[in-house]
């Protein structure tokens, strides 16, 4: 877990297809990025979508260049995507 990332972190999105109710896309699972912005804690959806509590997580932004995230991608070199991400999803890279 990562809950001590701060903005211009590289990071890596865990690699995990856990049933349920995941919040983190399918396609930026193993992909690396850069932290922008630390949100806060929040409680985590993951098992609050089923009615459970757990200690919260931290939130963060993290910005994924898009050529690194979809092969072929033909737009600009410097097209970035940002999503929200919880820190029990993320490494340090």
């Amino acid at each position: 877990m990562a809950a001590d990332l701060k903005p211009g972190d590289p990071v890596r999105v865990r690699e995990d297809y856990p049933p349920g109710h995941i919040r983190t896309p399918v396609f930026i699972r193993g992909k690396q990025g850069v932290i922008t912005r630390r949100f806060g804690e929040f409680d985590n959806p993951e098992i609050i979508a089923y009615e459970l509590t757990g200690p919260k997580k931290t939130l963060y932004q993290v910005r994924f260049r898009q050529v690194d995230v979809w092969p072929g991608y033909a737009g600009a070199a410097n097209d970035t995507l940002d999503i929200d991400i919880y820190e029990h999803w993320l490494e340090k890279a």
